[in-house]
């Protein structure tokens, strides 16, 4: 019910804020320049005039800002004048010279307003009240936020005119063109106990909304994307800004402080807010201090002294220090980076040795006390805090050395079965030209990256220079096409000019030598390695200027023997390297008998077309998709 009746209250109040802002300026219809006068005097006129120095003239002045509209519409700010007039004995015509200064323009403007004040109003039934005059003054240089100050004889008076920004906020926004802002009105939500700020539908803009949120007049205003509030939060010096964003054109803003009105309301929520830091130290003279510093979401009026901490059982009593109380000044306040206001300030002279705290207590409520923090306490925290993280940064490297070794082999692991999923689309031997060209041998290697790449299981002779130092070109070859049949295992030969020749020489020797031949064709059907194949190559195989000349040797002869079987071109493909020439300069035939019916890619062009042969296999007799038949 206290809560029910709070709500309501609260929205009444912000009703009635509402109303009272559209009353802050008044308006008033304006043609010209305009000059009245009281029914006691006539023949009133204004015309320009000089500054004229006159010591005294029976006159009272009053100046007021005010809007000068067009029929309700194109309101300006202008000065409304008001001049007592208080008549001397039989004095008729007369004048008052009226001078302004505006500090934009540096100089002083003057109007002499001429008046006859009517013999009748010298008899008693006239008084001073019912002689005035009234000058309306609109000038261009008189504008918003101008400071003005008004001369008539001795008498002055210094005017500030309002600024955009605090007109627009009253119901002027509608009637003055520099008031290009959004209106906007708070309303409590009782269900989500929130304010929330509702901006007026009808004000339609290109722009986008912004809005901002402040504590006090003179706070900073902090951008906010919500337009709630929760009701806790709200307090007295509350106030919002919400303006269209034009970029660099400056924007002007709605302001409102709907709730400074209502401060026996939502003081509850100011307390609720405010915090104390105290800290113990010593001034210069060497005497003992206790510093504060105040914190709350407004300028609040309270007092604060210090107080000893009880012992034992008194702990929770805290016993004022006499002669120490101050009241927070006005004039002291600052603002924090959160927008909260502090107030600092220190008691001297203190006793040592104390368990001394402050205690707060404003117009209703009474706060504290709030005690030093134990420095020695804050000492072992961060000390505490130092040793937990060495602690963790030792614990995370003697982990980390014991699971290298785990890491390494789970790494060993995915990496088997990476090799094995990538084995799954076949194996291919890819066998070097028996010279020795350094471009060419770049060029091999590159291939085979390519074909992991791809996927393919790939053996290099050019990789394996390990194995075919020990094993020996024949057993290495043997092995790697042993399961041929099963796995799909398809050999590349690189044809250059030096595997041209030494295809035609191995032919050559191959019809001079007969059955020398054919025994080098079953030693290597039966994977002989060691002495035994070394005694085997010495007809065919001899004067090889490297191992991979011998594998490529070796190999001509499987190629000779699946001829035989009629399969050579399901086995072997040929690849040339456009780069370099494949046909030597001094044969004058085609291509070698022992390469013809072999399937062959020209790289890079037909890659494709080689890709697709490896993956699909050979499919009979017309195999070679991409490449030709030589």
């Amino acid at each position: 019910m206290k809560a029910m009746f709070l709500w309501w209250s609260l929205a009444i109040l912000l009703l009635i804020q509402i109303f009272a802002s559209a009353l802050e300026l008044e308006m008033l219809d304006y043609k010209s320049e305009h000059f009245t006068c009281s029914k006691g005097i006539s023949n009133c006129t204004v015309k320009a005039g000089a500054v004229v120095l006159i010591p005294e003239c029976p006159v009272d002045l009053e100046v007021q800002p005010v809007l000068c509209c067009r029929q309700g519409t194109a309101c300006r700010p202008c000065l409304h004048i008001h001049l007592d007039i208080q008549p001397r004995n039989h004095q008729t015509a007369s004048y008052v010279n009226v001078c302004y200064n505006v500090p934009e323009l540096g100089m002083d403007i003057c109007k002499i307003l001429e008046f006859t004040v009517i013999p009748a109003a010298l008899d008693g039934q006239a008084t001073s009240k019912q002689a005035w005059l009234s000058l309306l003054l609109k000038d261009n240089a008189v504008s918003f936020n101008s400071q003005v100050t008004v001369y008539v004889c001795s008498h002055h008076s210094k005017v500030v005119l309002p600024s955009v920004d605090e007109v627009c906020s009253s119901a002027a926004q509608g009637v003055v063109e520099e008031c290009d802002i959004p209106s906007f009105s708070t309303l409590i939500d009782q269900e989500s106990h929130e304010v929330r700020l509702q901006v007026n539908k009808a004000d339609d803009s290109p722009y986008p909304l912004e809005m901002c949120l402040q504590h006090e007049d003179n706070g900073v205003c902090r951008t906010c994307k919500e337009s709630t509030v929760p009701l806790h939060s709200v307090t007295p010096c509350m106030c919002f800004q919400v303006w269209w964003n034009k970029g660099d054109e400056r924007s002007h803003r709605s302001i409102s402080c709907p709730f400074r009105n209502h401060t026996e309301l939502l003081q509850r929520n100011v307390w609720e807010n405010v915090s104390v830091s105290v800290v113990q130290g010593q001034m210069n003279s060497g005497g003992a201090m206790l510093s504060w510093n105040l914190t709350a979401p407004c300028r609040v009026e309270a007092e604060v002294w210090p107080c000893q901490k009880g012992a034992g059982l008194d702990m929770d009593r805290c016993t004022e220090l006499v002669a120490f109380r101050q009241r927070l000044s006005d004039d002291i306040w600052r603002e924090n980076s959160r927008g909260h206001w502090l107030m600092p300030g220190v008691f001297e002279d203190v006793v040592l040795g104390l368990d001394l705290c402050v205690m707060v207590k404003g117009k209703n409520s009474k706060l504290g006390p709030f005690c030093p923090i134990d420095s020695s306490w804050w000492h072992w925290r961060w000390s505490l805090l130092v040793l937990l993280s060495l602690m963790l940064a030792v614990l995370a490297a003697i982990c980390l050395y014991f699971l290298h070794g785990k890491l390494k082999r789970w790494a060993w692991e995915w990496y088997q079965k990476e090799c094995g999923r990538r084995a799954n689309r076949g194996h291919i031997v890819l066998l070097s030209p028996p010279d020795v060209d350094g471009s060419v041998s770049e060029l091999v290697c590159e291939l085979g990256s390519s074909l992991c790449a791809q996927g393919f299981s790939v053996s290099v002779d050019l990789w394996s220079r390990a194995e075919l130092c020990s094993l020996g070109p024949l057993p290495w070859l043997h092995s790697q096409l042993q399961h041929l049949d099963s796995q799909g295992i398809r050999a590349i030969l690189v044809l250059t000019q030096a595997a041209w020749e030494r295809a035609e020489d191995w032919v050559r020797q191959w019809d001079q030598q007969g059955q020398q031949g054919k025994d080098i064709v079953q030693g290597v059907e039966k994977e002989e390695g060691g002495e035994e194949g070394e005694g085997e190559d010495n007809g065919l195989l001899q004067g090889l200027s490297s191992p991979y000349a011998d594998v490529f040797s070796a190999a001509l002869s499987c190629i000779k023997a699946e001829h035989k079987l009629g399969c050579a071109g399901e086995r072997f493909l040929l690849v040339h390297f456009e780069a370099h020439s494949a046909k030597p300069p001094s044969s004058e035939r085609g291509l070698p008998e022992l390469f013809q019916g072999l399937p062959m890619f020209h790289l890079p062009s037909q890659s494709q077309g080689l890709l697709a042969e490896l993956a699909m296999g050979p499919i009979g007799p017309e195999a070679g998709i991409g490449g030709h038949r030589v």
